[in-house]
């Protein structure tokens, strides 16, 4: 039986959180026992019966029926969620309190608080992103740290770590607490880099989008929860969607890795470009400009020009500045510098290349020497062009990276 993947995925996220709920953040590991027992159960019976009409409500189910054995079972032998205990006591009050923990608002708002506590500002951001694809988005140990290019026993240490620092509070994070704001943001950072990390990350594959859906649907979490769903909130909704438009084109038909310039817009998805504008829209109601904001407008540029041909790049050269202006990093220098190629020509681009700061950080990012490679080969310097693609080649992450960089090789050799 194939069972969908994504599935499993976001519904272990919502198990875990009703789950814990019930049994309390420092029984984290036996509210993820018994969502594993859940899927066990799923497969055993649907490989006999078929798949329910309603999977969710059946996985839901079943686990309820779990909590409520083994409440049944230890509620004298452990300690439960503090604010539930009392309703432990007695099976009057037992069967609803758990059917409560159930309901779709609670296990957003659980949803909502282990986010919150997975993102701690005293944890490092790697062990944010480590816990939050593990607890929120049923990702193992092994599959992020392919995502993250980092060894599994590195991943595995910062899951305990991480779990262990959040065992220690007791209790999650009170989305009424007054540093509220400061873990927001800290929230938001932290969905932005699992996104990038789907939409062009440095793994084995360069396009994840199990991590950009699972990033999308996060943030939507954020814009259900009116303390939340701040202009920066739905500016990040905006940005996401923008650019999970253009994931169906982010390969040609061949599989091959397509450039801006060449994909197919047929094929962008004209639903999310539309909800993504809106988005952008709804998001300029505060006095607050975020990279966010900026990020996102210049998304829109991009989906709203018909063709490449038609793209407004003095705008979006105007945004890019704005941008250095207020988050100023390498990587934003590299896609200004790309963006002021296409307005201003090759010599503009090569100059604005040669002038970021920091470079050495993009040493091992093989698109800022291929941007080099792709500027001497508009320039006519094919040679040079060539000399660039190859370095880029020399750090290139995957087959895909890989296979498109020895296309560009040999477009450079055959004008020499």
């Amino acid at each position: 039986m194939d069972l969908a993947e994504h599935f499993f995925r976001r519904e272990a996220g919502r198990l875990v959180a009703a789950l814990t709920r019930i049994f309390g953040v420092h029984n984290l590991a036996l509210a993820e026992d018994v969502a594993q027992d859940a899927f066990c159960r799923a497969l055993e019976v649907w490989k006999v019966r078929g798949i329910p009409a309603n999977p969710s409500a059946w996985l839901m189910a079943t686990a309820k029926n779990r909590a409520l054995d083994r409440v049944r079972r230890d509620r004298t032998a452990f300690t439960f969620a503090p604010e539930l205990s009392r309703l432990f006591e007695s099976e009057w009050t037992l069967a609803p309190a758990i059917d409560e923990a159930f309901e779709p608002g609670s296990i957003r708002d659980e949803q909502l608080r282990m986010m919150f506590s997975c993102c701690h500002p005293k944890l490092p951001e790697e062990a944010q992103l480590a816990l939050i694809l593990n607890i929120l988005c049923g990702f193992g140990a092994k599959e992020i740290a392919a995502a993250f290019l980092t060894g599994r026993a590195a991943i595995e240490k910062r899951i305990t770590r991480g779990k262990h620092a959040l065992a220690a509070t007791q209790r999650l994070f009170d989305l009424t607490q007054g540093d509220f704001g400061m873990r927001l943001s800290t929230v938001q950072r932290a969905l932005y880099l699992l996104f990038n990390e789907g939409y062009h990350g440095a793994s084995t594959e360069p396009v994840r989008v199990e991590l950009c859906e699972e990033a999308i649907r996060l943030v939507e979490l954020l814009r259900e929860h009116p303390p939340a769903a701040t202009p920066a909130s739905f500016a990040l909704a905006a940005l996401m969607l923008l650019h999970a438009a253009r994931l169906p084109a982010k390969l040609d038909a061949a599989g091959d890795l397509s450039t801006l310039a060449d994909q197919d817009r047929s094929r962008w998805d004209r639903h999310r470009v539309a909800l993504g504008l809106t988005l952008l829209g709804q998001s300029a109601r505060g006095e607050v400009l975020t990279p966010y904001h900026v990020e996102a407008a210049i998304a829109a540029e991009h989906a709203s020009a018909s063709t490449f041909a038609e793209t407004n790049w003095t705008t979006i050269v105007s945004l890019y500045d704005r941008l250095m202006a207020i988050a100023s990093s390498p990587v934003v220098a590299l896609n200004r510098a790309i963006a002021l190629a296409e307005r201003d020509g090759p010599d503009a681009g090569l100059e604005a290349l040669r002038a970021i700061q920091d470079s050495e950080r993009l040493s091992d990012y093989p698109f800022f020497r291929a941007a080099f490679g792709e500027l001497s080969l508009r320039k006519g310097d094919s040679a040079v062009a060539a000399t660039h693609f190859r370095a880029a080649l020399a750090v290139a992450r995957n087959d895909l990276e890989r296979r498109f960089l020895e296309k560009r090789i040999a477009a450079a050799t055959t004008t020499e």
